[in-house]
C-alpha cells in the first residue's frame, strides 16, 4: 500500500512509544533533536527513556488504560520491542496514529508466524516444525532431526526461552519447555558468520537499506558488530536485496532488523525479524549520515529518509552489567571511543548496560578492543 498522500507529522508533535530501555531512549533522543515531544510507557521510573522524555507514564505494558492514556497524549505511537498486547494497541490506534499498525506486530512477535510469512514470500530460512504440547515433540525431532533448537513461539530474547536438542539425551528437557508454552522446532544451522541489515521505508513507500553487519555472540547475547561484514559483495547485495523484499511484503514503516545466517556457501538465510531498531544497528549512530532511529524517527512520522551512506566503518562493542564499571573506569584515556551508557537503574551480569563504538580502520579497531581486557576472549 503506498501512502503517499498521508499527511507528514511535524515538530512538536508528541510521539508516544510503549516501552523505557535503551532502544525507546535512543529513538527519543533523535525525536528530541528534530523537535519533537516524547512520552513513554514504562513499569520502571526513571528508565531509560524517561530520562530523555518529556512525561512518563509508568504503568505495566499490558495496562489497558494506562496505554490509552499514552495514547490520547500523543499524535504517533510505535515501540520498541514485540510483546506488546496488540489487541490493546488496536484501542489505542482510534486514538493516535500507529503507522506501523499492528499486523508486523502479530508476524514478528511470533516465531511459527513469522517463519510461515517469510517462506511464502520466498525468504529462505531453516527447516521448522511447530510443536503444540510435549506428546507432539518426539513427531517433530522426527522431522526436523538433530540437531536443533527448540524456541517459545512467543516472547524469549537473548537465549531465553531456548532448548538446545542434540541427541534423545536433551528430550526431557525439551519437552519440559512444550509443556508450558507453544514452540517451534528448527533446524541448527552450520552458519558461517550471523549477519542483520536494517531496513525502513517511507510512507511514500521509498526504501532504504543499512549496511550489512557481522555480529558476533557470546552466550547468546550479541557482544560485537563490525561494519561492513567481512563478507564478499555479492553477499552484501543478496542480503539487502532480501531486506527490501520483506520491507516490501510487510508494508513497513519504522525500522526492521533483519538476521540472518550465511552458510559456509555464502548463501543466506533469514533467522529472526525485529520491528523496531536493532541492537547491531547502534553503530548507525556515529557512523553513517542517518542513524536508525532517526530513520525511524522520519518513517513513522511521514518524512522522507535520505539514501543511506556509510561514513567510516564501524565496531559497536556492547558493555554487559559486569563490564559497565572497568569501560568507565578507562574512559578518560580513550578518546576514540564513542561511549553510550544506557543510564539503567540495576546493573545486573550479561544485562546490556550501554555499548561503545570505534570507528575507522576494522583491524585496528577489533586489536584494540582485545586488547582493553573488559570483554571476555571469543570462543
Amino acid at each position: 500500500m503506498n501512502n503517499s498522500s498521508e499527511t507528514p507529522l511535524l515538530p512538536p508533535a508528541c510521539i508516544g512509544i510503549v516501552g523505557g530501555g535503551q532502544l525507546g531512549q535512543m529513538m527519543a533522543l533523535s525525536a528530541k533533536e528534530m523537535g519533537y515531544k516524547v512520552g513513554v510507557l514504562d513499569p520502571t521510573p526513571d528508565c531509560p527513556t524517561a530520562q530523555v522524555s518529556d512525561f512518563q507514564i509508568t504503568a505495566e505494558y499490558d495496562d489497558h488504560d494506562a496505554l490509552l492514556e499514552l495514547a490520547k497524549k500523543s499524535d504517533v505511537l510505535t515501540y520498541e520491542f514485540e510483546n506488546v498486547d496488540v489487541a490493546t494497541l488496536k484501542d489505542a490506534q482510534k486514538l493516535a496514529a500507529l503507522p506501523q499498525g499492528t499486523e508486523l506486530l502479530e508476524i514478528t512477535g511470533n516465531r511459527i508466524n513469522e517463519k510461515t510469512f517469510l517462506r511464502q514470500h520466498g525468504i529462505p530460512v531453516t527447516d521448522f516444525a511447530v510443536v503444540d504440547g510435549a506428546d507432539q515433540l518426539t513427531a517433530a525431532v522426527a522431522q526436523i532431526g538433530y540437531p536443533s533448537i527448540l524456541k517459545t513461539a512467543d516472547g524469549g530474547y537473548d537465549g531465553h526461552g531456548q532448548q538446545d536438542l542434540n541427541s534423545a539425551a536433551d528430550l526431557p528437557a525439551g519437552r519440559k519447555l512444550a509443556s508450558q508454552a507453544q514452540c517451534i522446532l528448527e533446524k541448527r544451522q552450520a552458519f558461517a558468520k550471523e549477519l542483520s541489515v536494517m531496513v525502513t521505508r517511507s510512507a511514500a513507500g521509498t526504501i532504504q537499506v543499512f549496511p550489512v553487519s557481522e555480529n558476533i555472540h557470546h552466550h547468546h547475547i550479541l557482544h560485537k558488530s563490525i561494519i561492513p561484514a567481512r563478507v564478499n559483495q555479492a553477499v552484501h547485495d543478496h542480503a539487502q536485496e532480501l531486506a527490501r523484499r520483506i520491507a516490501t511484503g510487510l508494508n513497513l514503516r519504522g525500522v526492521l532488523g533483519i538476521e540472518y545466517f550465511m552458510l559456509p556457501d555464502g548463501q543466506l538465510m533469514v533467522n529472526e525479524l525485529a520491528p523496531r531498531p536493532h541492537n547491531s544497528g547502534h553503530y548507525t549512530i556515529e557512523a553513517c549520515n542517518v542513524s536508525q532511529f532517526e530513520a525511524h524517527i522520519r518513517s513513522i512520522c511521514g518524512l522522507e529518509i535520505p539514501t543511506i551512506e556509510l561514513k567510516q566503518p564501524a565496531v559497536m562493542v556492547n558493555l554487559l552489567g559486569q563490564q559497565l564499571q572497568p569501560a568507565r573506569q578507562k574512559l578518560p584515556q580513550r578518546p576514540q571511543w564513542h561511549f553510550h551508557d544506557y543510564g539503567k537503574a540495576e546493573s545486573r551480569q550479561d544485562r546490556k548496560m550501554g555499548h561503545i563504538t570505534i570507528l575507522g580502520d576494522l583491524d585496528q579497531s577489533l586489536t584494540s578492543i582485545k586488547s582493553e581486557g573488559i570483554w571476555e576472549a571469543e570462543s
